[in-house]
């Protein structure tokens, strides 16, 4: 093949420009670095593969915690949201999420718009096969066309890509997405000595609207007035596009609604009928897939008792009558994708205009990477995204931020950035990856960190805009813009303190469960952001708690590590999730130190032990002549 080396030399490369490529990108461009981003198709940046919604349960703070050090994705999903709800908002401040529904091509113009516009960063389309080095050091990249680009970092997204394999029925094709080509890469990193495993993902079917009966669903509308990603707009240093706002108006300009149908007894006797058609059941997928969003086959199979299960149909964009089917993964043939679509209440009529799929991939088990996202084996080359196991596009684009940094300090020779699981889920995503590794695509979920009554999505600003700003990743706008914030919350907290009605102090009524800040005085709420009141409240209610929390953590790290009997029965332990009993009885933990390190274990799983172990009510397997039996 004929070589040409490139002229112009970059700091950072970037492969692939899905979510953590973007993120990775612009992160590594806003430190100072000089930036390439090679993809295989310059029509696809940004494109939302699966559902196009941004945030959720844990996904959500996750996305607060992108922005508060300056990323791009909150600002996109505020900008392109057609629905915006805040989850659990009857329920805790640690457990609250924001979650968007956007619109799918505007996410993705707009998206390629903001990163061909951003400084000291070049977008080129071209297929990366090898990965050069010198050593133990990465020295740039060589494409399919044999192109060569010299950088001092590699930072490697290639997302589902690296030889992706379709599956629909019993029909298969190379592509890691419908109707896009495949990366031979992971050959070449396993040239290079990187393990290489293999997960599995999918995608439901999309409708028409038109043909859908509204009438037999049920309406889900968005929150009035919203509730944002990002905690900046008019004082954001993102550069202005000329054809895409970033900073909106007070109240989002049109909302969809969202509907929720389910599946029937039909519906599952269809799938259960087709079981040895579906590539999951006849052996023709080996890789693992995610056991947090399954597939409606094993829906269906594994939880055979139940005779329904909820879907949501959710408007792909303003401009578009596609409808996703939230729900209903699978890669069931399309005959009998149409056939059991039709058992669904709404739907009996419905018209699949792109049939769901399942996709393989090879990702390289993260175990191989420093907190950094760095890899042990090469100096230089950074691996972001569902590269490394994860599934999401939020998880994606948290670590787009930290590899990008990363990159880019890598080669300035200066100190790294990384984060802890203290002050933020991304370190709890890290530190699990790096640390434990995933024999699953991994997701977040509230409960993996130890410190969730802190690590609300409202406070992420407070606690990283202050560590994005000491490497560069926040301008002096936004920075200023955020010290007058945190004056005002001084303020309102003072206030709240100082405040006495009916005789008693403001703190003390916000603190009680029952009271929130929508009762305030009229005079107290309409004079300050009835934002930053929530927050102060949330934090006010949640102060004990998290003591309570810290103590507990202090206690468990302090003691000399519990050991755990060898004959527990976890099948009898009574509050465990059934993936913690199943995992503990499989390895048998000697302490709760080890158990605690165990893929798929949550610190809450870790703390319940504990507390059974200190209560001594710890349930025994009793081994006799006629087998197990528990005491």
């Amino acid at each position: 093949m004929e070589q040409y080396v490139a002229e112009k030399a970059y700091d950072v490369i970037v492969v692939g420009s899905g979510h953590a490529g973007i993120e990775a990108a612009m992160a590594a461009a806003r430190v100072g670095a000089s930036v390439l981003v090679l993809t295989q198709n310059l029509d696809t940046v940004g494109q939302m593969s699966c559902n196009p919604a941004i945030g959720g349960i844990a996904k959500g703070q996750i996305v607060r915690e992108i922005d508060a050090l300056g990323g791009f994705m909150g600002l996109n999903a505020d900008s392109t949201g057609i629905q915006f709800r805040l989850l659990n908002r009857a329920k805790g401040a640690s457990v609250r999420a924001p979650r968007a529904q956007c619109d799918k091509k505007a996410y993705q113009f707009r998206a390629k718009a903001a990163l061909e516009r951003t400084d000291n960063l070049d977008v080129k389309q071209g297929s990366v096969a090898r990965v050069l080095t010198r050593g133990d050091h990465v020295t740039g990249v060589e494409t399919d066309m044999g192109v060569i680009y010299n950088a001092g970092a590699v930072v490697i997204t290639a997302g589902t890509f690296l030889r992706g394999l379709l599956h629909v029925g019993r029909n298969t094709k190379a592509g890691g997405r419908m109707s896009d080509m495949v990366s031979s890469l992971s050959e070449n990193l396993r040239e290079l000595g990187f393990d290489v495993a293999r997960f599995k993902t999918g995608t439901p079917c999309r409708i028409n609207r038109r043909s859908v009966d509204f009438s037999k669903c049920d309406a889900q509308p968005g929150d009035d007035p919203p509730t944002w990603f990002s905690f900046c707009h008019d004082d954001c240093d993102a550069s202005e596009l000329d054809i895409f706002s970033i900073n909106r108006p007070p109240s989002h300009p049109r909302q969809i609604v969202c509907w929720i149908t389910r599946t029937t007894s039909a519906t599952h006797d269809v799938i259960r009928a087709n079981l040895d058609r579906s590539p999951l059941y006849s052996g023709r997928i080996s890789g693992t897939g995610p056991r947090y969003c399954p597939s409606i086959e094993d829906k269906v199979v594994k939880f055979a008792d139940k005779t329904t299960h909820q879907l949501f149909l959710e408007p792909e964009g303003l401009h578009t009558e596609e409808m996703y089917v939230n729900g209903i993964s699978t890669s069931l043939p399309v005959d009998v994708q149409h056939a059991f679509v039709r058992t669904i209440p709404g739907l009996e009529r419905a018209e699949i205009m792109r049939a769901g799929y399942a996709v393989e991939y090879d990702y390289f088990p993260p175990v191989q990477l420093r907190h950094t996202l760095e890899t042990k084996r090469i100096a230089g080359l950074f691996f972001a995204g569902q590269v490394n196991g994860t599934s999401g596009y939020e998880e994606a684009a948290a670590q787009g931020v930290i590899s990008g940094v990363n990159a880019a300090l890598h080669v300035a020779n200066q100190p790294e950035f990384t984060l802890s699981r203290s002050d933020s889920f991304i370190g709890v995503m890290i530190d699990d990856l790096v640390t434990k590794g995933t024999d699953e695509p991994y997701r977040m979920f509230t409960s993996r960190a130890e410190d969730r009554l802190t690590l609300r999505h409202d406070t992420a600003d407070q606690r990283l805009t202050p560590k994005a700003r000491e490497v560069g990743l926040i301008g002096g706008k936004r920075w200023r813009a955020f010290q007058q914030k945190l004056a005002y919350l001084g303020e309102l907290r003072n206030l709240a303190e100082t405040t006495r009605i009916n005789g008693e102090r403001l703190s003390a009524l916000l603190r009680r469960p029952e009271f929130t800040a929508s009762e305030l005085p009229a005079q107290l709420a309409s004079a300050s952001d009835r934002e930053l009141w929530q927050r102060i409240d949330a934090a006010l209610k949640s102060d004990a708690y998290a003591r309570r929390q810290d103590s507990h953590k202090r206690a468990m790290t302090s003691r000399h590590a519990p050991s755990l009997p060898a004959d527990l029965d976890y099948a009898a332990l009574h509050g465990l999730r059934n993936e913690a009993r199943q995992r503990f009885s499989r390895a048998r933990p000697a302490s709760l130190g080890e158990a605690s390190r165990l893929s798929g274990i949550t610190p809450a799983d870790v703390a319940l032990l504990d507390i059974h172990l200190s209560r001594g009510d710890l349930p025994r397997i009793e081994l006799s002549g006629c087998g197990a039996q528990r005491s």
